[in-house]
């Protein structure tokens, strides 16, 4: 074995053979392992390792600063010199970086820098795999199957530069999704969770949930398009928040380019967007939610840049109490904008300062729809951020505080920022699984909205 071979040797390695007036270096040591199942038997497992390398050089010239990115997976020692070489060569071939800044310092070295990578095995699914066994047997015996998938990934991330930072984050994410179905395959419920450990997953409770919404789909009534009050369950919210958050950066707001943007000129921060006191927010230190308390960037685009990596990150209220707060600033942009530094982070809250489970607003709900999950969101229109995309695995009509059956599924049509004007309640925050984004983004924390007038805009024939 070479004797550079840890993670933290790697980035100081590749830091000595740097040439460029300067030199930020990410190495991200993963491990995942995973299970999966279909029919209420267990069809695959397996565990995966494996390291990215990204070299970020940088070439102050006369014009500027210019920057060049090279990742590579797998790397070994003998392949950091080419590495290094072809960051430095991107770097000089490319013009001034726009969002060129000087590189981070002064930040303290996290005292685990030089520590081994955390690992992910099987072995975290210890207790959570006796416990899906259980619930096959019961699935079984009750008439419906199961399939579904849970993985989890462990990703340790090591970041140093020529200005001194060395700096180490263990991210842990694990999701679970579990789908039940009739046999004839006619119905179709899903449930979602997000957890660090699987400590906190219950496969039992989440099949009683599921058989419930199966029961609820033996009786089928057919809804025309229209607008419904509408329960939106977490995952739903989540989903929707996640991509109004992606695309509140501040410069294209300024730009007038998003629905950020004050018409005139000018951006939308202080306005009311809410009569609801709901507060959106991230914080890497959020128990269960934990994220990296600073930036890692291995590429710039408009709300990141690679000069900013290290960045120490803190809370941030994007919006508080109804009222827009923030927009998402790196230090380049927040320049351009004269808008506070705030760049984004790796979770994201709705406190909406209600008590209430999702049961107990169906309870309180004379007519309306209580939806499961949304699934194939797109953008329609960036100027209002108006999304369309599918309901998915149940739509459920409630009459007189009572689900008394599954209707057909929907396209929708409506723009997060306007739900958020329009919600007549929130319900309990919650930790929630967003189920379209669950590949980029899973640590959120959301509350049941309702919606007095939710747009259906068609029907859809999906399951």
């Amino acid at each position: 074995m070479s004797r550079v071979s840890k993670p933290y040797e790697i980035v100081e390695r590749a830091l000595e053979l740097s040439r460029a007036d300067g030199c930020v270096v990410i190495a991200d040591e993963e491990s995942s392992a995973n299970l999966r199942w279909a029919g209420n038997t267990l069809t695959t497992n397996g565990v995966t390792r494996g390291r990215t390398l990204t070299v970020i050089a940088t070439v102050d010239g006369a014009r500027g600063t210019a920057s060049g990115v090279v990742s590579r997976s797998a790397v070994t020692v003998d392949d950091l010199e080419p590495l290094v070489r072809a960051a430095e060569a991107a770097a000089r071939s490319a013009g001034p970086a726009e969002d060129a800044q000087p590189l981070v310092e002064g930040v303290p070295a996290s005292p685990d820098f030089t520590d081994a990578p955390a690992e992910t095995s099987s072995a975290v699914f210890g207790d959570f795999a006796p416990a899906l066994g259980e619930a096959f047997a019961r699935a079984r015996a009750g008439g419906r199957e199961l399939y579904g998938f849970a993985h989890h990934e462990l990703t340790s991330t090591y970041l140093g530069t020529s200005t001194g930072l060395r700096l180490r984050h263990d991210q842990p994410n694990g999701t679970l999704e579990l789908n039940a179905k009739s046999p004839d395959r006619s119905r179709s419920a899903w449930a979602g969770r997000a957890t660090r450990d699987f400590k906190d997953v219950d496969p039992a409770a989440l099949d009683a949930d599921l058989a419930v919404r199966l029961g609820w789909a033996e009786r089928r009534i057919e809804l025309p398009a229209g607008r419904y009050e509408t329960l939106l369950p977490p995952t739903a919210v989540a989903d929707l928040l996640i991509y109004q958050q992606w695309n509140a950066a501040a410069r294209d707001a300024v730009e007038g380019r998003t629905v950020f943007s004050k018409p005139g000129g000018g951006t939308r921060l202080g306005e009311t967007l809410s009569q609801l006191p709901l507060t959106l927010r991230t914080d890497p230190n959020e128990p269960g939610l934990e994220s990296a308390p600073f930036v890692i960037a291995h590429s710039s685009g408009d709300d990141s840049s690679v000069f900013d990596n290290g960045l120490p990150l803190g809370p941030t209220d994007w919006v508080r109490d109804g009222r827009l707060e923030r927009l998402v600033t790196t230090r380049h942009s927040a320049g351009l904008t004269r808008l506070p530094v705030a760049p984004g982070a790796g979770n994201l809250i709705l406190d909406g300062g209600g008590e209430r489970s999702l049961e107990e607003m169906v309870s309180s709900t004379e007519r309306g729809l209580l939806l499961t999950c949304l699934w194939y969101i797109r953008e329609v229109d960036p100027a209002t951020l108006l999304l369309t995309g599918l309901t998915r695995d149940g739509v459920y009509l409630v009459e007189n505080g009572e689900v008394v059956g599954e209707v057909n599924n929907f396209r929708f049509n409506e723009s997060p920022v306007d739900l958020l004007s329009r919600a007549s309640e929130a319900g309990r925050t919650e930790k929630t699984l967003p189920r379209e984004w669950s590949d980029w983004f899973t640590r959120a924390a959301m509350p049941a909205l309702r919606v007095p007038d939710f747009n259906m805009s068609s029907v859809s024939k999906g399951v």
